[in-house]
């Protein structure tokens, strides 16, 4: 279970939020409760969470009308309280109530929640839609008690790739596999919401019950933009720098701005670079490296690691060891440092890299 990590306090071990990723993943077991909140820093994992407990209080159809949203900087206590103690028509009797952005709703009224968190009202259900809240005060010790308490903030990058396969299957219905996860999670990032819109594409691609590979997301994910990039870095990799140039054009034509193109292809040379001073490290110590576990250490994922194998030993340990300094260069010269125009900045780092390895 993926949970928020909370530190000691005077010696008592703070509760531990519920993380919307385990929530999600099953709703059923956490319906909700008097009292919930729901805090944290991920919108797309906020909504999917609000959704799953208005549906599970209210269910579908006529049962939105017991729904009534606050703003939490303008709503007043006294207002929630009557609504949250009105019996609802429609909903299984039940109406609820959201405080969005509610952290400076819970400044101004935290006596009475903490109050009612402890005698709250049967009739309806109250959810905080909240920024932040603090695990050290009465108030999220007490909904933790009684009440459901969900964290919203993004899992760790490393959980992301194992996220993804577990969406693709509960909100898509197709099959992602690892290599595939870890590719999407590194072309897109870690932002979950880009992440869903790319899993629903790939969803329509191959259809319920499918199953998606590492080459069906370089083929359909991202912008071309993006798959452009990818493209340019390839060929300088394999020793074709007009190839390379052709693909740079493309991108500055298409409005790219330099730094953005140096950004995306910089995580892969700077891995390429943390291997080459694996070996060399190894070697000053006494001990051999193997290219495949030096890459590994690296950060290189297993999708890409055979051609990332080929890629260092083409590029060879002295252009390797220098990488780190041209990756500088080539950062400080698109940002003002060279007189060199920053296309020309881009074409030396192509030529550096793409030219047979000097003897």
């Amino acid at each position: 279970m993926i949970q928020k990590t909370i530190p000691r306090s005077c010696g008592v071990i703070m509760a531990k939020a519920l993380h919307a990723v385990d929530y999600l993943a099953a709703c059923e077991k956490h319906p909700p409760r008097p009292v919930c909140a729901v805090f944290g820093a991920d919108p797309f994992l906020k909504r999917q969470v609000l959704l799953r407990i208005r549906q599970a209080v209210l269910g579908t159809g006529e049962g939105d009308i017991s729904l009534t949203s606050f703003e939490g900087k303008t709503a007043k206590w006294s207002d929630v309280q009557d609504e949250l103690s009105t019996l609802a028509m429609f909903g299984d009797g039940k109406r609820m109530a959201v405080v969005e952005e509610a952290d400076d709703f819970v400044s101004r009224f935290r006596t009475e929640l903490e109050d009612y968190v402890g005698k709250p009202a049967s009739t309806g259900v109250l959810v905080l839609d909240l920024k932040t809240l603090a695990a050290n005060t009465r108030l999220y010790k007490a909904i933790d008690t009684s009440g459901l308490l969900v964290d919203c903030n993004a899992p760790a990058a490393a959980g992301v790739s194992k996220w993804l396969r577990s969406w693709a299957k509960q909100a898509h219905g197709f099959q992602l596999d690892a290599s595939a996860a870890e590719a999407l999670a590194e072309m897109v990032g870690p932002e979950l919401g880009l992440l869903d819109q790319e899993l629903a594409k790939l969803a329509l691609s191959v259809g319920p019950g499918g199953a998606v590979t590492v080459d069906k997301v370089r083929q359909m994910v991202g912008s071309w933009r993006a798959r452009t990039a990818w493209e340019m870095l390839d060929a300088v990799m394999d020793g074709k720098p007009a190839e390379a140039i052709v693909q740079l054009d493309r991108l500055l034509l298409a409005g790219e701005h330099p730094i953005a193109i140096l950004a995306q292809i910089s995580a892969s040379l700077r891995r390429l670079a943390a291997a080459t001073q694996l070996i060399i490290a190894g070697e000053i110590s006494g001990q051999r490296v193997s290219l495949r576990d030096s890459l590994q250490r690296a950060g290189v994922k297993g999708f890409v690691l055979q051609k990332s194998e080929a890629q260092l030993r083409r590029l060879g340990r002295r252009r390797g060891d220098r990488l780190y300094g041209w990756l500088l260069e080539a950062d400080l010269g698109l940002k003002g440092y060279s007189e060199l125009p920053p296309r020309a900045v881009l074409e030396r780092l192509i030529v550096r890299l793409s030219a047979p390895e000097a003897k």
